[in-house]
């Protein structure tokens, strides 16, 4: 969703699109009460000659008044966790439900932009900057007062403390799901490859997943539906976005 501002042209086109339909019902109130047209015509030719100032007063003064306002703090909020964890479902959700509540919001999948970089491998090096690479533009688009749902395995504490520091307000989601959970929800077989030695630094497999030793939010899936999930996070979200 863009930015915007209430410009005072926009203010105007308001104030008179409102008062049309607002003296078109005074002269019909007036014309019922007395029968009288030229009375109500007169009534209502006064009236919106008046009333269009106080609106166009009231609407400019109220776009400078602060009160019933909060201002949102843009966040990234960075889910990590095995593969298989549901860490994508849960960013989608999030995702899909800020959005709904008005703010400006940009998911950041790390398959997808994966994709965009095909030569990214998966060593450690190769991972490093990867998530170094989705850490700094989720930064650029904090910065912008855009908040960010990142959801990338980022298996390694050095890596995740890096893209913390390159964030303003970085809240760390570990999905906690339990290794041999994620094997059996693996649609792609990727697991069972991976044991084949079909592929390699598989995370979880052949190549470590470093536990966050304190993030924000640890939410463990094991023996939860996704809406159950998507429910504890939207309660401990609300911290941050509640208006």
């Amino acid at each position: 969703m863009s930015m915007y501002y209430e410009s005072k042209r926009r203010s105007v086109i308001k104030t008179i699109s409102w008062r049309f339909f607002a003296t078109l019902d005074t002269t019909l109130i007036v014309f019922i009460l007395t029968g009288k047209l030229l009375l109500a015509v007169s009534v209502s030719g006064i009236e919106i000659v008046t009333k269009i100032a106080l609106y166009f007063f009231h609407e400019r003064a109220w776009n400078k008044i602060n009160f019933g306002r909060r201002t949102i703090q843009p966040f990234v909020l960075w889910f990590t966790g095995l593969p298989g964890a549901g860490k994508s479902t849960l960013a989608a959700r999030t995702t899909e439900y800020l959005r709904k509540k008005g703010l400006q919001v940009q998911q950041l999948d790390g398959d997808k932009i994966r994709a965009i970089f095909p030569d990214t491998g998966f060593t450690r090096e190769e991972r490093d900057r990867h998530i170094q690479r989705v850490g700094y533009l989720a930064s650029m688009l904090e910065q912008n007062n855009v908040i960010v749902i990142a959801a990338l395995i980022s298996p390694y504490e050095a890596t995740r403390r890096a893209v913390r520091g390159l964030c303003r307000n970085f809240v760390e989601v570990y999905v906690d799901t339990p290794l041999t959970v994620c094997e059996e929800r693996d649609p792609k077989h990727l697991y069972r490859r991976a044991r084949a030695g079909e592929i390699d630094h598989f995370t979880g497999i052949d190549d470590p997943y470093e536990i966050p030793r304190d993030p924000e939010f640890r939410i463990n899936t094991e023996n939860k539906s996704v809406e159950e999930s998507f429910q504890d996070i939207k309660k401990f979200l609300s911290k941050y976005t509640d208006t």
